[in-house]
């Protein structure tokens, strides 16, 4: 967030700030989905994007990684909460991208 502050792309930004409505079917009830983070950047070229960001554990945003039944239940619900954002964001002109910490933490290559 600090580097959202003071990055001269970042137009704007603003956390939770976008409620979706979706279906959970667990609960078997309408409910609200809040991402993360909205951005509103310009790229090298001078183009403007916008994008929600959901940051999730690997565990509870891929099949192959989630491995325990809690897990498994927070992937199912997910993928519902996903859904809706990108019917969301499709509809709105923005992106939707998943941010894990395989993304926040760079592993170094071996040599």
């Amino acid at each position: 967030m600090r580097m959202a502050d003071s990055h001269p792309n970042i137009i704007y930004w603003a956390s939770e700030s976008i409620k979706i409505p979706y279906f959970n079917p667990i609960k078997k009830k309408n409910s609200i989905y809040v991402p993360d983070f909205l951005f509103v950047y310009e790229d090298v070229n001078g183009v403007r994007h916008s994008e929600l960001i959901e940051v999730k554990p690997a565990k509870q945003s891929s099949v192959r990684l989630a491995k325990t039944k809690s897990d498994k239940l927070a992937l199912q619900i997910n993928a519902f909460k996903w859904k809706a954002a990108e019917a969301f964001c499709k509809k709105n002109g923005l992106k939707f991208r998943i941010v894990t910490e395989d993304h926040l933490f760079v592993k170094p290559k071996k040599r």
